[in-house]
């Protein structure tokens, strides 16, 4: 066999439509467009959006709001997640994407006071509620604050 010998399988392959070939064609004279119009031409686009002169939805609503930059965006943790670790154990931020309880490594973590804690672990993020705080130093572990980074 050669390569100049290979061809597709039986019915492997399909025609595209040979749209405007003629009326016996099925898809001939108007080619499926309809009648008339601006979309029936060719490069008859319409814009997104465009209500045909009228005052667009998008410019008839008032805007509201802002997106703040300097927002941090936490990704929660409860305590009662962290009874997965082993006593002595370090946890961060990789640690727990690791255990598949945040979405990334990378955005600040906030620990909250809901749940109990019972394993004695050394917790490092970005945040913590008071009680959140209170709830590790009772259980015997340590809380590391680290800076807030974006």
């Amino acid at each position: 066999m050669k390569l100049n010998d290979l061809k597709a399988s039986e019915g492997s392959r399909k025609e595209g439509k040979r749209k405007g070939q003629g009326i016996a064609s099925g898809n001939g004279k108007t080619a499926g467009r309809g009648h008339k119009g601006q979309k029936s031409r060719t490069g008859g686009k319409v814009a997104r959006g465009f209500e045909g002169g009228q005052m667009p939805l998008i410019r008839r609503v008032p805007k509201r709001g802002f997106t703040p930059l300097s927002r941090n965006e936490f990704q929660l943790v409860n305590l009662g997640h962290l009874n997965d670790f082993a006593d002595g154990t370090v946890v961060d931020a990789a640690a727990l994407y690791e255990a598949g309880l945040i979405r990334n490594a990378v955005d600040p973590v906030k620990l909250l006071a809901k749940g109990a804690l019972t394993s004695k672990v050394s917790i490092s993020v970005a945040s913590a509620s008071a009680n959140a705080a209170a709830a590790v130093v009772a259980a015997g572990g340590t809380l590391n604050l680290t800076a807030n980074e974006g």
